[in-house]
């Protein structure tokens, strides 16, 4: 089957799972899903979209108005996808969606008047991806780990956060990536704070940029540190220890394992590796999809790992961040926005050798 008709097929599961037959869906981040990757936002800051897609016994519905009707039907190709187009002007009220589900047991992905909210179920429809998504996300994550590299390549001492934030911006921008996430912290800020928004401090040696980058809904996410000059021993401890950690993580994200069992493990590695305690003063990343994270891994949670899945962790040590986006295949794991000759630690775990990044030493 089509993309679209796998979708459509587990929606229809899930519905009739749950007594129901007929499902809204607001968010951004689900309307890509369903969609196969078209595009309803126009504020980036809105987890909702300016479109709904609802589908019902009797159709397929795109619920939207005036502004964004013909954008939706001539660059995201939804008319050639099935859709049925309801429109109303941008200044009344819709009444399409209880038009359309009179008499129907409605599901959402929002808080809708009368509906059954859904979202945990969406988030691991969105979660499991289909081939198609799958390539697609090789593509992303090429392109948001090309961004990263040429944005740190030039980087020079002096410049503020937000002149950094702003070159990584760019070169997300320039190859058709949204930067959802676009984090910077120079020397004792990536001490202090876990997520440095970029200021107006200047570089002085010590640099790190996290990307979140989105494209056709998916979401991949990459860090990367760098350091001008000699980088100091306590430094390269910790940047060794985290990428070891974060080894573990990757080796263990195995079809069939936990995602308690997994966070279990990386837990006991960071006493292994010296030091206990920081994976309290951070999350540890998770599940990636068409969220940064669809889902956040605990101590308690048991869900199990696919093949198929996306996964992105991040553990930290104060000063120091290991994170790149996975894909879980059939008999190894692929790490999808590694970085060609960027300096690594190579890990054996498992019969497995892992490569992790570690701090880039510009002279």
């Amino acid at each position: 089957m089509s993309e679209l008709m796998v979708k459509l097929q587990r929606i229809q599961d899930v519905l009739d799972g749950q007594g129901l037959n007929a499902l809204l869906l607001r968010r951004e981040a689900d309307f890509a899903w369903a969609t196969c990757g078209a595009a309803s936002h126009v504020n980036l800051a809105d987890a909702y979209g300016a479109a709904s897609v609802l589908i019902t016994p009797r159709g397929r519905y795109i619920i939207t108005n005036n502004i964004e009707a013909a954008r939706l039907q001539e660059e995201e190709h939804l008319t050639d996808q099935g859709w049925e187009f309801r429109s109303e002007p941008w200044y009344e009220a819709d009444g399409a969606v209880d038009e359309l589900t009179q008499g129907m047991q409605l599901a959402a992905d929002f808080a809708y008047p009368g509906a059954r909210n859904i979202q945990e179920e969406m988030a691991r429809l969105r979660a499991a991806l289909v081939p198609e998504e799958a390539e697609r996300f090789r593509l992303l994550c090429r392109s948001c780990a090309e961004a990263m590299d040429s944005a740190i390549l030039s980087i020079r001492p002096g410049l503020t956060e937000y002149q950094i934030a702003g070159m990584l911006a760019r070169e997300a921008w320039s190859r058709g990536v949204e930067p959802i996430v676009n984090l910077v912290g120079t020397d004792e800020r990536i001490s202090r704070f876990r997520h440095p928004l970029p200021t107006e401090k200047r570089l002085e040696k010590y640099v790190m940029l996290v990307l979140c980058g989105r494209k056709g809904g998916l979401v991949a996410s990459i860090t990367r540190l760098a350091y001008f000059g000699t980088l100091p021993d306590e430094l390269r401890v910790k940047s060794r220890a985290v990428a070891q950690v974060d080894a573990h993580f990757i080796a263990a994200t195995r079809p069939g394992t936990r995602l308690c069992d997994i966070f279990l493990e990386a837990m006991d590695c960071y006493s292994l590796y010296g030091f206990p305690g920081e994976w309290q003063l951070h999350h540890q990343g998770g599940l990636a999809g068409y969220e940064p994270r669809e889902i956040i891994a605990t101590p308690d949670l048991e869900c199990e790992v696919s093949v198929g899945q996306v996964y992105a962790w991040n553990p930290s040590i104060t000063g120091t961040k290991s994170e790149d986006t996975i894909l879980v295949g059939e008999t190894q794991n692929e790490i999808l926005t590694a970085i060609p000759r960027w300096p690594a630690i190579k890990v054996n775990l498992r019969g497995q050798s892992i490569e992790r990044p570690l701090i880039l030493e510009i002279p």
